[in-house]
């Protein structure tokens, strides 16, 4: 692996690490929604929720569709909810972190 593609990696799992990122990938594993919906599962403000999903759009981690007035967010695909399952099932396997 190539130092370009261990820099790439290093910045995907510095996406993934922020919480609130975290809690957005998360409600998005769920179904598509708005940022009002989101902002609402996370109890977060829709300005806060609306700043992290454009970070998460420029790293292609969630994509988006306008609708009328709305813009409903989605994951980019299958693999982010994929790696987060796994990561799930890895940390349940013991007490890694108690």
């Amino acid at each position: 692996m190539g130092n370009n593609e261990i820099y790439n990696l290093s910045e995907f799992y510095k996406i993934l690490s922020d919480p609130t990122r975290l809690r957005i990938i998360l409600t998005l594993t769920e179904k598509e929604q708005c940022v009002q919906e989101i902002a609402k599962k996370t109890n977060m403000s829709q300005t806060a929720v609306s700043y992290q999903l454009r970070i998460l759009r420029v790293s292609r981690v969630v994509k988006f569709e306008r609708r009328g007035q709305f813009t409903y967010y989605s994951l980019e695909d299958d693999h982010v909810s994929q790696i987060i399952l796994i990561t799930k099932e890895h940390l349940s396997h013991g007490d890694h972190y108690e």
